[in-house]
């Protein structure tokens, strides 16, 4: 095996397949596939994933890897599978398909050192290279005549370890150690040295008399109440040595979780666990949905579905929406398996989600909490997959990759033949229609634990309101209700579904809204620093004092944001404790988790939030939520409008009376008579996938039909229109009678950051050739798409944003 084939970091059409390269003899043994290397590609050298090793070549030529980057493969065999298949069904390149699995850091440019992890002797070639230090620079193994493979060896055999140092300063937390360079007699000597003044350093002595092993320099400095100038004359005369050592970050390691012991199920869940720990003990791979009501204890289920697979020394990703990786959500994992658990997501540092990562690929934890890119945890012995929230937008990503990690998850199911788990109070229409065909199977929980009642919804008509005189934002029973619980001494939650102060702003006079430059959407106001902002493009310019197009004075915003809610809040029930969790209030690592913690030890009455209050939380004393603006989602152009909206108002309703206390759920709308609010208000999921369900089948939308969504974006919005007139020709001749092609058509948004857009939509039922015919279309405009601020196409198999 003396050829490997890499795929090159070159994300292009033309190198979207694997290269040869010969394996020079001092690198053999150690190139394997899912290592990293460097090759020489035309005239420079680039990095490269070898996905293969064979004997012979077609090409009479090749030429060496130049070095190695990875000792221990960072891709297992069955993540290089997943690539491939990722690749043909996104239609995206390899190698972004490969780097969508790894952390951060393994992208940056990096130098490697060589730590000694045992306390034994070591060989005399390693002695020899290691020269009584403990770490060393990865050249100077380079340049001594120790084999690769025995290197290998040594790692494989936990004698050394190979640590990566970024550049982008990251990867490595390290702390300053500080130890006696001498023994306890020249330690004593240099006591008598000393003259009568150094009382300080006497002390430091002592210390290091008595404690003879290493101590982080700050907490020498704690302990003896000193500061480093007492230390650095010692260090200076050789008493003392300074060095730097790493720490593992672990995100949660300064709290002891308590550990907690599984619950009895109820009868209910004991029925819905059944089958799935049938599938552990079978090895079968098999599709679970478990559909349970808000508060039915759909994680006890989780929690003891993978107690089962870690008894069993397998493994388990279990996978939450990123807005419910909220502390709450790792505590009770941390409490019930304690260090098993690694915890991957976007609010870790890219150095801490690298030290995640590396406890994966080790095996040192069995379960791996996280969002969506937690999927390609690089397991190898996976018992059970679990998908909380599987109804998520979130778990489907928008760009280069555009991969769903539902369908990731169920890819490996399959290979693992392990059982797949999708868990959800309102599962995705496409979902629910296959478990109800019995190609998933329907697992159902429609009781509350400790049969708490669900909450009592109230539909609120604003349009009444308006009509009684009543302008503000709260209708009266809800105010009522707010002064009444407050009164009690029980928490209230308010939700509303969208962020920033106001939405646009207005001039009343001539009705001219303030729109970006560069894009086709309204500014939208923020009052803190009375700019407007883009949140498209990030533009900004400060709130006009009047009208730019006829100078009236008259220029206001409309519409309600969070900080609108909590002044208005204030002005109506002054004593009211408010905390306002959105995107402004939330953005600094940490204050999503204090916040909530705040809110937990009732120093507020009312949490007020935009979607990141929605799911997840549980907090006995809330026993009221009121929705303000129900209908905001209701006129996107989406046809997943009315299944988004009843998703959230059912979510956001589930926080209420989830123990003890009943709860009751105030629903403000100007649509009452919809359908989705209706039945949101009623719990009744079942009546709203049947209306849904009809809707869908008349207008030919999921999950009857597919739908494969082209965007096309250009500077010149007539080159745009004539790319997609093409693709929409192209298609429409190409496949069968019964695919439907719509467009091409504006998008809702036409223009972002100065490119014009464009889309067109193909709906079907079975188009085998689809695939090949899209390859064609990227390939005939691959030279458009390479200039700089050229043409672009996406095209999206599982479209989410139509917008």
């Amino acid at each position: 095996m003396n050829i490997a084939r890499v795929i090159v970091d070159v994300p292009s059409q033309n190198t979207n397949r694997p290269f040869d390269y010969g394996i020079p003899e001092r690198f053999s043994g150690v190139v394997q596939p899912g290592v990293r290397v460097i090759i020489p590609f035309g005239p420079r050298k680039i990095m490269g994933y070898v996905v293969s090793l064979t004997d012979h070549s077609d090409f009479d030529k090749v030429r060496d890897i130049v070095d190695v980057l990875d000792l221990t493969p960072i891709l297992t065999k069955e993540l290089l599978q997943i690539g491939k298949w990722l690749s043909n069904q996104t239609l995206s390149y390899y190698i972004s398909c490969l780097q969508v699995m790894l952390p951060q850091v393994l992208k940056a440019k990096y130098r490697k050192e060589l730590w000694i992890t045992t306390e034994e002797e070591l060989p005399e070639e390693l002695e020899k290279v290691f020269a009584g230090r403990d770490v060393i620079d990865y050249e100077e193994f380079q340049q001594s005549n120790l084999s690769y493979q025995k290197l290998r060896t040594m790692i494989e055999d936990g004698w050394i370890d190979v640590h990566y140092e970024v550049k982008s300063r990251e990867t490595k937390r390290t702390t300053t150690m500080v130890e006696p360079q001498k023994d306890a007699i020249e330690l004593e000597e240099s006591l008598v040295d000393l003259s009568k003044q150094a009382n300080k350093q006497r002390i430091v002595i002592q210390y290091f008399l008595e404690h003879e092993q290493p101590v982080p320099k700050k907490q020498l400095l704690q302990t003896l109440h000193t500061t480093a100038a007492t230390i650095k004359p010692l260090i200076e005369k050789g008493i003392l040595r300074e060095y730097k050592q790493e720490v593992l970050r672990d995100p949660y390691g300064h709290r002891e979780f308590e550990r907690t012991q599984p619950f009895t199920l109820t009868e209910e869940q004991q029925a819905a666990i059944e089958p799935v720990l049938a599938s552990i003990e079978d090895n079968s791979h098999d599709v679970f949905l478990l559909h349970g009501v808000t508060g039915s204890g759909k994680t006890e289920v989780y929690l003891q579905s993978i107690q089962q697979v870690i008894d069993r020394d397998q493994e388990a990703i279990m996978l939450v929406p990123e807005i419910a990786l909220t502390p709450q959500m790792v505590e009770r994992f941390k409490g019930r398996f304690g260090s098993k658990v690694a915890v991957l997501h976007s609010a870790l540092s890219a150095g801490e989600k690298y030290d995640e990562w590396r406890k994966i690929q080790r095996q040192e934890v069995q379960v791996v909490v996280g969002a969506r890119s937690a999927i390609f945890a690089p397991f190898t012995n996976i018992g059970i997959i679990i998908i909380d929230e599987e109804h998520e937008s979130s778990y489907k990503q928008e760009d280069r990759t555009r991969y769903h990690a539902r369908d990731v998850a169920i890819e490996r199911g399959k290979i693992h033949t392990c059982p797949v788990m999708l868990g959800s109070a309102t599962p995705a229409l496409e979902t629910y229609a296959r478990a109800v065909k019995g190609n998933y199977q329907l697992l159902t929980l429609s009781k509350r634990m400790n049969d708490a009642m669900m909450p009592k919804a109230e539909l609120v008509d604003m349009r009444e309101e308006l009509h009684e005189g009543n302008r503000s934002m709260f209708s009266r029973q809800l105010k009522e209700n707010i002064e009444d619980r407050i009164a009690k001494g029980e928490q209230i939650v308010l939700f509303l579904n969208r962020r920033g102060y106001a939405t646009f702003v207005m001039c009343r006079d001539c009705g001219h809204v303030k729109e970006c430059p560069h894009c086709d959407i309204a500014l939208t106001y923020h009052r803190r620093q009375e700019r407007l902002k883009c949140h498209y493009c990030s533009h900004e310019e400060p709130m006009p004092a009047q009208c730019p197009e006829c100078e009236s004075k008259t220029i206001r915003y409309f519409g309600t944001g969070t900080q609108k809610i909590e002044e208005a809040l204030q002005q109506l029930i002054p004593e009211a404790r408010v905390i306002r969790m959105d995107v402004d209030t939330t953005r600094r690592k940490g204050s999503h988790e204090r916040l909530l913690q705040q809110f937990g030890e009732k120093k507020a009455d009312i949490l007020l939030g935009t979607q990141m209050i929605a799911k997840g939380l549980d907090f006995a004393n809330v026993t009221l939520v009121g929705v303000l603006a129900a209908d905001s989602l209701l006129n996107l152009p989406d046809f997943r409008a009315s299944e988004k909206t009843f998703q959230l108002l059912t979510q956001v309703s589930g926080r209420a009376g989830r123990h003890q206390l009943p709860g009751e759920v105030i629903i403000q709308t100007y649509t009452p008579e919809h359908y989705s609010i209706q039945l949101s208000s009623q719990f009744n999921y079942e009546a709203f996938f049947a209306e849904e369900m009809k809707l869908r089948k008349a207008f030919h939308y999921p999950p009857y039909y597919f739908l494969t969504l082209f965007t096309v974006s250009h500077p010149k919005q007539l080159k745009v229109q004539e790319v997609t007139q093409k693709i929409v020709q192209f298609m429409g001749q190409r496949l069968t009678e019964g695919a439907d092609v719509l467009g091409p058509t504006p998008s809702a948004l036409t223009r972002i950051n100065d490119r014009y857009r464009y889309q067109c939509m193909v709906k079907y039922k079975k188009e085998p050739e689809q695939r090949k015919l899209v390859q064609r279309i990227l390939h005939y405009y691959e030279d458009e798409m390479k200039q700089e601020n050229g043409l672009q196409i996406t095209v999206d198999f599982q479209p989410y944003q139509l917008m």
